[in-house]
């Protein structure tokens, strides 16, 4: 959010989160930015009630990030090619149902791998199978657990997440020929 706050051509507007704000910082984080975080649940999902109030909210980008539910595939068609996720592994590896935060991070400690990282991806039907978009990687030291590994991939995701959201955006709206639109997010 703090990334897009002096931007003129895009502007967060809509924050979602289907857990509970004991669970998630996201409602103090969007509070300071003088915006209101929705809660929804998994059937508000399922049932299309999400894409609808993000249509009626006029959302042209959908920026997930720490979203663990699957996306029904009418809101994939509805926001086809704007609707992003970042994830906690360099994928194709450490992607998929249940692989996510400390799953991951325990999974690549586990494999003795010598570097993570995390990656941009378009969303798709599947968990973690969109087209890649960005990758930024990080060494791993023997004796890293998964906590280390987390915290390094952290780093990655606060460090570059923003900026590869503002540069496919741009993109997007440089290919269309439209004036640019307004950034959106959930």
């Amino acid at each position: 959010m703090g990334h897009f706050e002096l931007h003129t051509e895009a502007e967060v507007v809509f924050v979602g989160c289907n857990r509970s704000p004991e669970d998630a910082g996201i409602y103090e984080k969007s509070k300071a930015f003088g915006l209101e975080t929705v809660r929804f649940s998994r059937d508000d999902l399922r049932a299309g009630k999400v894409t609808r109030q993000l249509q009626e909210a006029g959302v042209d980008w959908i920026a997930l990030a720490g979203f663990l539910l699957h996306i029904p595939l009418e809101m994939i068609a509805a926001f086809e090619h704007r609707l992003i996720n970042v994830h906690p592994a360099l994928l194709p590896k450490y992607g998929g149902k249940g692989m996510y935060g400390h799953h991951v991070h325990a999974a690549v400690a586990k494999a003795g791998e010598l570097e993570s990282g995390m990656t941009v991806h378009w969303v798709s039907a599947d968990y973690d199978e969109g087209d890649i978009l960005f990758q930024a990687s990080c060494q791993l030291e023997a004796g890293d657990t998964p906590e280390t590994i987390g915290a390094k991939v952290l780093t990655l995701e606060h460090r570059y997440y923003a900026d590869v959201l503002e540069h496919v955006i741009r993109e997007s709206v440089a290919q269309s020929g439209e004036e640019p639109r307004i950034f959106k997010e959930i």
